[in-house]
């Protein structure tokens, strides 16, 4: 470490703010907040520092510069400030480069709404924006069955109407305009209209029911029931839109919530803004790790941006898990039962659900990629060193202590390696002796292996509970190997997963990757076992009979069945047959046992 970042560190204030770290090319390496700054900072130069990403970071800073603030929350503000400006190599980047659409109601007489991508700061007001573009055509498609409003773009300056400077259109004879060019339609009517479309953008949609029902009514008094249907029919459209995207109780207002589901790579966050009970705007991200961020951490980060991105300054925002962050006049909840729960479990689910789409396609375009993921997922959750690229699975097959086998099964990458499979026969352990037979099995693979120079896996699975691991544990002690090899256990009643020397089981996620494959490893290594198991149990039947002649070896007996396959096929031989196998007078024997001439 150089003197003059020693010096800085000696000298850190202790008050909440922001904290830069710079290479020695100036080149701004990270941005990080903290609510008392000496300590944060001090913990990365810790000798215990945790992962090797951070490690390496560390490694490259020269100096450091920081920020001092009011609050955690102005920490906040100005870190994720620093982050979109700059953009450094260490820090999670929430912000993408799309340009997502809004709905704009334009700042002009007789308003026109339209979609645009582009925000214009001319007075207009903007909706959204809308992280996907159907759903705001949707919205823009139901008002326009509800309500005529132009689409020209012609300047209707009340001067220039009174002029009478233009003339109607088609929309205007097709029934989709009501003529405001020609003052056909009053400025107090069209700005009604407009006020109620913004309810409906809003996701309030009282004002805009009463104005339908006002002029159904109207049209009902004036015998035009012709008008008056078409008004209903308006109204069911307007009622089915809102059914559609109604989540919860209508009480709640003015909401939002995020939803967070992770691995070992990024988290994917999931945001819903609510008013009126109704899901106004839904987004979800995914957020690479790259510093082994916490949930905690990206979703402060998350919490900021999205509020931001989508303009939204609700009161009260809905949240999974509990944040050390206080935003001013912003309640954060973490709800436990009722309406606003099952809402964060939406999001938690859309979360969720966005993830696996992200993964699918990952798989199918980088597979690479997706084994990284999930072979650091393993590595982590096994508490192992390095990730376990090479996994290697034991089962034994017998029934009642017969024809033992014990099968070796290898995964490379998470798949199946099956020239590399191998059985073994035991050569020590007589009768059904799972433990006994494990031991030997396990010093007799690695055994070779070593003195044969071959790759040692990083990760070894026994098929079975503590007693099973505990006789293959032996076997590496006397080859000086424990320690320096991963190995567990899986037991298959309750899929508990036994580490060496710890009475407590580890429980996965029966939906996680790692208990998927460490499944696939044990079934494979049973499969391949009980299918020699049953070979070797037949031949030996199969033997058992054939000795029972008198005068035929075991040497007769392999050449028959190597030639054959099968007692049912050396029955039904020719003379012939046997004879170009055996030669006349062993042949003689067999065919006269098997046809009672003798």
């Amino acid at each position: 470490m150089n003197p003059s970042l020693e010096l800085q560190l000696k000298t850190l204030p202790s008050e909440p703010g922001v904290y830069r770290y710079y290479d020695k090319n100036d080149q701004l390496l990270y941005v990080g907040k903290a609510k008392h700054l000496k300590k944060r900072v001090l913990s990365y130069f810790n000798k215990n520092l945790p992962g090797y990403r951070i490690k390496i970071m560390v490694g490259k800073i020269v100096r450091l510069e920081t920020t001092i603030v009011n609050s955690e929350y102005d920490a906040l503000l100005l870190e994720n400030n620093l982050i979109k400006e700059h953009r450094p190599f260490y820090n999670v980047l929430l912000k993408d480069d799309k340009t997502y659409p809004w709905i704009c109601i334009k700042n002009e007489n007789f308003p026109r709404i339209f979609l645009t991508r582009n925000v214009i700061k001319d007075g207009s007001e903007y909706y959204g924006p809308y992280a996907k573009v159907r759903p705001a055509k949707i919205l823009l498609d139901t008002i326009k069955h509800i309500y005529k409003l132009r689409t020209c773009n012609l300047n209707l300056a009340p001067a220039k109407i009174d002029e009478g400077k233009y003339k109607v259109c088609l929309e205007y004879h097709i029934k989709n305009c009501e003529g405001p060019c020609e003052d056909l339609e009053s400025k107090e009517d069209y700005d009604e209209k407009i006020d109620a479309i913004r309810g409906i953008i809003k996701g309030d949609f009282r004002k805009a029911k009463e104005y339908l029902v006002n002029q159904m009514m109207k049209h009902a008094e004036n015998l035009k029931f012709e008008e008056a249907q078409i008004i209903k029919e308006r109204l069911d459209i307007l009622e089915d839109y809102q059914a559609k995207n109604t989540v919860v109780n209508p009480n709640i207002d003015d909401v939002d919530v995020f939803g967070m589901t992770s691995d070992e790579t990024a988290a994917y966050v999931n945001f819903f803004k609510i008013r009126n009970g109704n899901i106004i705007q839904s987004f979800t991200t995914e957020i690479k790790k790259i510093l082994e961020e916490t949930d905690e951490d990206i979703m402060e980060e998350a919490l900021i941006e999205i509020r931001q991105k989508f303009s939204s300054d609700s009161k009260e925002v809905l949240l999974p898990f509990h944040l050390s962050v206080e935003i001013p006049n912003v309640k954060l909840i973490v709800p436990k039962v009722g309406d606003k729960k099952r809402i964060v479990e939406l999001s938690e689910k859309n979360a969720k659900e966005y993830r696996l789409e992200k993964l699918k396609q990952v798989q199918i375009v980088d597979p690479e990629r997706h084994t990284t993921r999930i072979m650091a997922e393993m590595q982590k959750l096994l508490r192992m060193p390095v990730e376990p690229r090479h996994i290697e699975g034991f089962d034994n097959s017998n029934i009642q202590g017969t024809n033992p086998v014990s099968a070796c099964v290898v995964f490379k990458d998470g798949k199946p390696s099956k020239a590399d499979y191998r059985i073994f026969h035991p050569k020590t352990v007589e009768g059904a002796n799972d433990f006994a037979t494990m031991e030997e099995v396990i010093y007799r693979r690695y055994k070779r292996m070593l003195d044969e120079g071959e790759n040692l896996p990083q990760l070894i699975l026994i098929d079975g509970g503590k007693g099973q691991l505990s006789s293959a544990v032996k076997s590496l002690r006397l080859l000086g190997l424990y320690g320096k090899i991963t190995i567990v256990g899986i037991a298959k009643r309750l899929e508990e997963i036994f580490f060496p020397e710890d009475s407590i089981p580890l429980y996965l996620d029966k939906k996680s990757e790692t208990l998927k494959i460490l499944q696939r490893v044990r079934d494979e290594a049973h499969r391949f076992g009980v299918k020699h198991h049953r070979t070797r149990r037949k031949n030996s039947t199969i033997k058992s009979e054939l000795e029972e002649i008198s005068g035929v070896g075991e040497k007769t007996i392999e050449l028959l069945l190597s030639k054959l396959k099968s007692v049912k096929r050396i029955k039904e031989s020719s003379m012939e047959t046997l004879e170009e196998i055996l030669g006349k007078s062993k042949a003689k024997v067999i065919y006269d046992y098997f046809n009672g001439n003798s």
